[in-house]
């Protein structure tokens, strides 16, 4: 099934709109362009209770998320990691722990953490929040407390473009047997198996992975491998349509500098790699079909400077996110909501 493009209004027949909530003062919501994703809310007057507001405006939230697939909450004041939890709690039942991670953070409270903690000179490419596992967030909110002096902007692609773009051979054959991610923890070339599980306990991240279906083999030196077959695409619970969901691109080797992968490969075999990806049958994904993913991820990236403040709310199934390199103090917090899960393969 292809996205159908009549589904969603065309942008140019999309116009700014007041919206009220029915206790609280109004709001201003403007649609993306064809340059840029998030719709924007602002508020009409100063000092807009914006928890309030979402909690009172749930619904038509909703139906603004599901049809552009992030929304930007603009000049409404919000700071630090209370003040995102409040928002992430007006609007979703169920916030979730970044357990079986990939990239380095800190737990801020609670389930509220800092964005990925790469050197700012890096960028890190676009991809949806835990698609390379079988349960991830529906819904990732975004807090911009402090925002980057150049750069440090959270670009975002509509991942049912991306989707429509992958040429329809390389879409089936992903949709019919996964993504299988092989990650080898304790070679000080990545996460640590504590880091990525939120344990010292060996047991408890025997017992995650057993409740997610995640083969784990014990290496000399306290060292732990996995390897877990997840979905290469979902299909949207609520709108219905097909989307590119999966970090193959980011776990397979082309993703290293050419020098790095180059040294690995000669020290390594494929399977004692810090992390790879293959086709869910254990087949090497070739380095062309990488290629044609980044370039479909490439055509769909728009991006929107932070400022201080800002909050911005992602449906994670549809849209995909990434970082900018960046110059000066930056810092973003992030939550992630409402778990869902799904299978590879499935009738499409």
């Amino acid at each position: 099934m292809n996205v159908n493009e009549q589904q969603r209004p065309a942008l140019r027949d999309i116009r700014r709109r007041t919206v009220a909530a029915a206790d609280g003062p109004a709001v201003t919501v403007t649609p993306p362009t064809a340059e840029r994703l998030p719709a924007t809310v602002t508020a009409d007057v100063p000092g807009v209770d914006l928890a309030a507001w979402l909690a009172a405006s749930r619904e038509p939230l909703l139906e603004l998320l599901h049809s552009h697939g992030a929304v930007l909450f603009r000049g409404f004041g919000i700071s630090g990691a209370e003040g995102l939890e409040r928002l992430v709690l007006a609007v979703s039942p169920e916030a979730m722990n970044y357990v079986y991670g990939s990239t380095p953070r800190t737990r801020e409270m609670r389930q509220v953490y800092t964005s990925t903690e790469y050197p700012a000179s890096e960028s890190i490419p676009m991809h949806n929040e835990l698609a390379y596992a079988t349960t991830w967030p529906m819904r990732l909110w975004f807090l911009s407390d402090k925002a980057a002096r150049t750069g440090g902007a959270t670009p975002l692609a509509d991942s049912r473009r991306v989707y429509e773009r992958i040429p329809q051979a390389v879409r089936d054959r992903f949709a019919a047997h996964g993504v299988m991610y092989v990650r080898n923890y304790g070679s000080g070339m990545d996460l640590t198996w504590q880091q990525a599980f939120e344990t010292e306990d060996p047991a408890e991240a025997e017992r995650f992975c057993a409740d997610s279906g995640i083969e784990f083999t014990w290496l000399p030196g306290q060292r732990l491998r996995t390897q877990q077959v997840a979905q290469a695409v979902v299909r949207h619970p609520v709108t219905g349509e097909w989307t590119w969901f999966n970090q193959a691109h980011l776990f397979h080797p082309v993703s290293l500098p050419a020098d790095v992968r180059g040294s690995l490969l000669e020290a390594l075999d494929p399977i004692d790699l810090p992390r790879n990806a293959l086709y869910g049958d254990g087949t090497p994904i070739e380095d062309e079909v990488i290629a044609t993913i980044n370039a479909a991820f490439e055509a769909e990236y728009r991006a929107e400077a932070w400022n201080d403040g800002d909050v911005l709310l992602v449906d994670n199934v549809l849209t995909a996110h990434g970082r900018q390199p960046y110059t000066g103090p930056r810092k973003v917090l992030v939550a992630m909501a409402e778990p869902a899960s799904s299978v590879p393969g499935g009738e499409r």
